[in-house]
């Protein structure tokens, strides 16, 4: 664990003390070999379950995942970001390398928490850093507007959950995960008891989001900077499901009555978000509105908890997580040039960055689940779950797959296919750069179709 964090803390002094010319480069190397050094991560005996750094902080099959795919993830933003924040004066680009570092931070730090209330500490601080880049670096005006929403979706779905764990350390006289999951819980009063559950799930299912509390994402995702985008699209809703499946194993065996109406929403919210989606013309706001409906199959796989629910909604997790921080990097690359998220203002830009467009077509094919990526291989054991739970699912979870082809489709033929303007025929090209960025998102997708045990979690 100190083989990552000492070197994440250390980035900070590299940031405010590189040479100016030497930023961006020494930044995004640094964090390039954290990335690196968090695969070995992958490398441990499965036999123990945890593995202990000390009493607070471990690793499991579970997070070992999304703590890689973080660690991933950071010398992708700086490289993303480097464009349209260069030509910012040199302590407001400090300030932004070293806002994504902190995020870094709390998040590992969360992910691996054995303590519940460490967790729930790592887990609200993740909101300051993400406000502030929202807030600060956002495109427009309505930037303000989507960071209240963002801040208080979260903070009052989750006040609940303070109060819950607090009543659950006077109850049981520990928050330890390596205990709780054990332990048996004391017998509230019914109604105080289905309170309680409610309060323990619904901070999770905000930040997932669940269909009818997900109003703050398409704001959030379409003011934020790219940075921002990647950051909440790849790693900060995944806290939510990770959050989910840690704690549902200690809320039996209340879940099975009490899951029907959320189970609802999750599965409705996957046909209703994609309907939405095919009516978008903001690029920005199509990808965020697909988050929503995918998170809507991980929110139903968990709440269903059996062993292959689990090992489908961390699989997909993991994938829409690299594919969805790809799509937003296509869309910024898009918005340098044209500076519009409009997309038949890009219509036919095939034909002015034909290499860009391969990449476009690689992402909306793992996007919409193409054999044999993992994001196919998340969603039929999800479905399958679901439909032995309960066959009626299947004629919704069908539905969403295939309104998701079709507006993955719709996507790629609506920027890419067609005439091509006169406005596009005058942009800059593709640099080495951006294809550099796009090769470590979709290289990490295909290589775990040769091994997809990695990302299974603890249940296989």
């Amino acid at each position: 664990m100190l083989k990552i964090l000492i070197p994440t803390i250390m980035l900070f002094p590299t940031t405010w003390l590189s040479h100016k010319k030497w930023l961006w480069t020494t930044t995004s190397t640094h964090s390039l070999l954290i990335a690196t050094t968090s695969l070995l991560w992958f490398k441990w005996d499965t036999d123990i379950g945890w593995d202990l750094s000390n009493q607070y902080f471990a690793i499991d099959p579970l997070s070992t995942p999304l703590l890689i795919l973080t660690c991933w993830l950071l010398p992708l933003m700086i490289l993303a970001s480097q464009n349209h924040i260069s030509p910012e004066p040199l302590t407001r680009q400090r300030t932004y390398i070293s806002l994504l570092i902190s995020l870094q931070f709390f998040l590992i730090m969360a992910f691996s928490a054995t303590e519940m209330i460490l967790f729930y500490i790592m887990f609200e601080a993740t909101l300051i850093p993400t406000l502030i880049i929202i807030t600060r670096w956002g495109n427009q005006t309505e930037r303000l507007n989507a960071g209240t929403y963002f801040l208080f979706y979260t903070l009052i779905g989750s006040l609940p959950l303070l109060i819950a764990l607090l009543f659950m350390q006077n109850n049981l006289g520990t928050l330890s995960m390596l205990i709780l999951q054990h332990s048996q819980h004391t017998d509230l009063p019914l109604w105080t008891n289905k309170f309680w559950w409610t309060a323990y799930i619904i901070a999770f299912l905000v930040k997932m989001p669940l269909y009818g509390v997900h109003l703050w994402l398409p704001k959030a995702h379409v003011e934020a900077p790219i940075a921002g985008s990647m950051i909440l699209a790849a790693v900060l809703l995944k806290l939510g499901g990770y959050g989910m499946m840690r704690i549902i194993i200690m809320l039996n065996p209340l879940t099975k009555e009490m899951t029907y109406p959320f189970l609802i929403l999750a599965i409705w919210g996957v046909v209703m978000t994609s309907s939405i989606c095919l009516r978008q013309t903001d690029l920005k706001s199509l990808i965020a509105y697909s988050s929503v409906s995918h998170m809507g199959l991980v929110a139903a796989a968990i709440l269903i908890q059996t062993p292959w629910s689990f090992a489908g909604a961390m699989t997909l997790m993991i994938a829409h997580g690299l594919t969805s921080s790809a799509l937003f990097c296509l869309a910024n690359t898009n918005y340098e040039r044209i500076h519009s998220r409009t997309m038949l203002l890009a219509r036919g830009i095939q034909i002015v960055l034909p290499l860009m467009a391969t990449w476009w077509f690689l992402a909306n094919l793992a996007n919409l689940a193409l054999p044999p990526s993992p994001n196919l291989m998340g969603e039929l054991l999800i479905i399958t779950s679901l439909f032995n739970w309960s066959s009626w699912t299947l004629i919704l979870t069908g539905t969403g797959v295939l309104v998701t082809a079709s507006y993955s489709l719709y996507m790629f033929l609506t920027t890419q296919r067609g005439l091509t303007s006169n406005h596009l025929l005058l942009l800059s090209p593709s640099h080495t750069r951006e294809h550099l960025l796009l090769t470590f998102h979709i290289m990490p997708v295909f290589l775990l179709i040769f091994k997809p045990e990695l990302i299974w979690g603890w249940t296989f």
